[in-house]
């Protein structure tokens, strides 16, 4: 049986991805992204390297002195670490100097390739966290009323224009006018954002990249996303069925109903 590695960033996922590891009994070991990741699982692995997200090579280093040869990559790492002066190692240099820009894709592609030229192979987040993906149709009981539905609508297709663009994954809609974008800031502060200038009823999209890689950065939402956008009056969060995590899925439906957002599949 291969060992895995798990390559963890910050949020919940990388414990689901843990927890998924260990029912179907494959051995692995877990490699975490920044010291607060690490505070976060040690209850769960007991103690575990820390390398800086900007130290590809030596985070290459253990998996193979480990004998690991396929990894998975989960949870949030900000992309402003690039733009930083965090540590860096002489892998990441080499592959920053060819890259052409900064955006998600192009990153993740350069890694990727790297791991795969060790002898490495990246697998599928959704392939282990299947059972995680937002259903199509209701989460919680609360359908969008037809102003809220419109928005939906209206949003959805725009969402997933500004996703192939790599620019973000949420959009914040009201009355058929997108009031955010995000985009480096990430998700809850484009909701805090959108939903001030929307005021009220403000509708909540996220969507996965047309050209997203199953491999990376999955959209994930969880009670958190739900409680940010109950803060600041928005009425509906509207996920991509079959591609967006849902962490806590029974915790979501109960928020979302204590505070009457419409939380849905689309």
């Amino acid at each position: 049986m291969n060992k895995v590695g798990l390559i963890a960033g910050r949020g919940e996922i990388p414990l689901l991805v843990k927890r998924e590891l260990e029912a179907a009994g494959k051995e692995h070991i877990v490699i975490a992204l920044a010291e607060g990741v690490a505070d976060f699982l040690r209850p769960y692995c007991g103690d575990l390297p820390v390398f800086s997200p900007l130290q590809v090579g030596k985070v290459i280093k253990t998996l193979k002195k480990e004998k690991v040869t396929d990894v998975v990559f989960a949870g949030k790492v900000d992309k402003d670490v690039l733009l930083g002066r965090l540590r860096f190692d002489a892998t990441l240099f080499k592959l920053i100097f060819k890259l052409k820009d900064f955006r998600d894709d192009t990153v993740m592609g350069a890694i990727r390739e790297e791991f795969e030229a060790n002898g490495i192979n990246i697998l599928k987040q959704t392939e282990i966290l299947s059972r995680f993906l937002a259903p199509k149709g209701q989460i919680s009981s609360r359908v969008p009323d037809k102003e809220e539905q419109d928005d939906i609508d209206f949003g959805f297709p725009i969402a997933k224009k500004i996703g192939e663009l790599d620019i973000g994954q949420t959009i914040i809609v009201r009355k058929r006018a997108v009031m955010a974008v995000e985009a480096l800031e990430g998700t809850d502060k484009a909701i805090e954002r959108g939903c001030g200038l929307a005021k009220s009823k403000a509708v909540v999209i996220k969507i996965k990249r047309p050209f997203q890689d199953d491999r990376f950065d999955i959209p994930t939402v969880g009670v958190d996303t739900l409680k940010q956008i109950a803060d600041n009056k928005g009425t509906v969060l509207a996920v991509e069925a079959g591609s967006t995590f849902i962490v806590d899925y029974d915790g979501c439906r109960a928020f979302a109903d204590s505070k009457d957002i419409s939380f849905l599949g689309i």
